[in-house]
């Protein structure tokens, strides 16, 4: 843990992206209820219409609405909202031209749909827009509504794409209030007060994918965050038993003869081929542990805080969050 009080003090916004199969939307849970522990308020937002928070969390599907979902540890709250693209729209015709009512009679002819569709880069601007709002917002009283909000964002190979949102409505809008909204969301997303954070595994793809991530962003002048390495599962055996597993000098006949002295095997022909059954197992994690001792040391070439993960042994149900969440918190990320 850093000397403050966790490795992000000061940012509100927190973009969780990684490879496909990694976990990502269920770091981006964990991490919300990290931040909400202790009294705090927390969004957690969705943005790919797939309604993984309302499955991660347990609950039907979620509306275009801001809505609380759970209790994180000592009172805090996670509030959750799913961003649907063309509602965005909606609310930004709303916003900057009055539209709104126009903008359901083009949504019933599909201009919106259209819209989005030959100008991506819009989408993306709709969706970071709505997002960093929440960031900015403040109550009657000043105060900023949220402490921090989370967004479960696209994967790694879309990430820079999706977050630099000014060079991605270049050619669409020099001036007017699509300009402007973009430049206002550039400013949120490339200050100090975001983060984008990285999930990934201990395998070769992931960790490649995640180092080439982290370069974009880098050179596209976004903020890098931590590095989220998720299902990690524990290395059981001493050193010196790994070596022998990776060398193939693990002794059957010793082995053969401990089951038998334990109970474990009946005759001496049981008790060899438990033994033989054992020592694959043996071999198989030893090379396992050499293999993620390597992608560790890989990822350490990226200079930002990496956090460590268990894999959660009943599978991401709600409790598994909490579990997530907590270490998290243990480890100075929240």
């Amino acid at each position: 843990m850093s000397s403050r009080d966790t490795d992000w003090d000061g940012v509100r916004l927190h973009v969780v992206t990684g490879k496909g199969g990694t976990g990502k939307t269920t770091v981006a849970a964990a991490l919300a209820l990290a931040l909400a522990a202790g009294g705090r308020k927390v969004l957690l937002v969705e943005i790919e219409g797939r309604q993984g928070i309302a499955q991660i969390f347990d609950l039907p599907p979620l509306p275009y609405e801001e809505r609380k979902i759970a209790v994180a540890p000592g009172g805090g709250d996670v509030y959750a909202l799913a961003i649907d693209p063309e509602a965005a729209m909606l609310d930004y015709l709303e916003m900057f031209y009055g539209l709104k009512r126009m903008g359901k009679a083009l949504t019933r002819m599909g201009v919106v749909d259209f819209a989005t569709t030959i100008a991506p880069g819009l989408r993306d601007v709709l969706v970071t827009g709505k997002t960093s709002e929440a960031v900015r917002r403040r109550d009657g009283s000043g105060r900023r509504v949220y402490d921090a909000v989370v967004m479960d964002a696209p994967p790694t190979g879309r990430i820079t794409r999706f977050l630099n949102v000014t060079q991605e409505v270049a050619g669409l809008a020099r001036v007017g209030p699509v300009k402007n909204h973009a430049d206002l969301v550039r400013g949120v997303v490339a200050s100090p007060e975001t983060a984008v954070h990285f999930v990934s595994l201990l395998e070769e793809m992931p960790v490649q994918e995640t180092l080439d991530g982290i370069a974009e962003l880098h050179e596209a002048g976004l903020p890098v965050g931590g590095i989220f390495i998720n299902m990690v599962r524990p290395v059981d055996l001493p050193k010196d038993v790994l070596d022998a597993a990776v060398k193939n000098r693990l002794d059957h006949a010793e082995l053969a003869l401990g089951l038998k002295a334990a109970g474990l095997a009946g005759g001496s022909d049981d008790a060899t081929a438990i033994a033989q059954a054992l020592a694959q197992e043996v071999v198989d994690h030893a090379h396992r542990a050499r293999l993620e001792k390597r992608e560790r040391a890989t990822l350490a070439k990226a200079g930002t805080p990496r956090y460590e993960l268990p894999l959660l042994a009943d599978g991401a149900d709600l409790a598994g969050l909490y579990e997530l969440a907590e270490a998290i918190r243990a480890q100075g990320a929240a």
